[in-house]
C-alpha cells in the first residue's frame, strides 16, 4: 500500500515548512502541504482573544481551548478524508500535546499508511531562526523543541540543525512507499 499521508511534528522555527516545500519538489507525484499555521489562519480572529480559542503568551506559550480542539478535530478529519478521496497529503504540524496529539491524528488517519516523521532542531538554533523570521512569539521556538516530542512515536527523525532541509527531505522522501 502506498503511503498516504506524511506528518511532519516538530516545534515552531524547527525547520518543518522548508522540508514540506522541498517534498514537494522530490516526490515524484504531487502531494498537498497542510499544516497547523493553515488552520490557525483559517479560524476567525476571535479564535485568538477568547479562552476558548488559542492563546499566544508573551513567553511563547501556546494555549487551546475548547472551540479550538473542535475545530481542529474537524479540520484532522477533513486531511484524513482528502487523503481517503486519494490526495497525498503532507501535514506540518506542532504536536503541543505530544502523545496525546499524536493518537488524535492516528484514530482519524486510522486504515491509512502514515509516515511519522519527527523533525527535531536545537532549542537554541531554532531559537535563532524564531528572531530571523520575525512573525513568532519570542520564546515558543525554545519552549515546543522538545515538548512536542513528548512520547510521540515515528518511523523516522531528522534533525534540520545538522542537516539542511533538501537533505532532510530526499531522507523522507526515501521513506516513502
Amino acid at each position: 500500500m502506498p503511503t498516504h499521508v506524511i506528518v511532519l511534528n516538530g516545534g515552531s522555527s524547527s525547520g518543518k515548512s522548508g522540508i514540506v516545500r522541498c517534498l514537494q519538489a522530490v516526490l515524484p507525484d504531487p502531494w498537498l502541504a497542510l499544516g497547523t499555521d493553515t488552520l490557525v489562519e483559517a479560524m476567525p480572529a476571535s479564535m485568538q482573544t477568547s479562552d476558548s480559542g488559542i492563546g499566544f503568551g508573551r513567553d511563547g506559550e501556546v494555549t487551546v481551548g475548547s472551540e479550538f480542539r473542535a475545530l481542529e478535530a474537524a479540520w484532522i478529519e477533513g486531511v484524513a478524508a482528502m487523503a481517503r478521496a486519494g490526495a497525498r497529503v503532507i501535514v506540518d504540524e506542532v504536536f503541543l500535546g505530544g502523545a496525546d496529539s499524536q493518537r488524535r491524528w492516528q484514530k482519524a488517519l486510522d486504515g491509512l499508511r502514515v509516515l511519522w516523521v519527527g523533525v527535531r532542531c536545537d532549542a537554541a538554533v531554532a531559537a535563532g531562526r524564531e528572531v530571523a523570521r520575525g512573525d513568532r512569539i519570542s520564546g515558543m521556538a525554545a519552549s515546543q523543541a522538545d515538548l512536542v516530542h513528548r512520547d510521540v512515536i515515528y518511523d523516522l527523525e531528522v534533525d534540520t540543525a545538522r542537516a539542511e532541509s533538501m537533505d532532510c527531505a530526499r531522507t523522507i522522501a526515501a521513506s516513502v512507499g
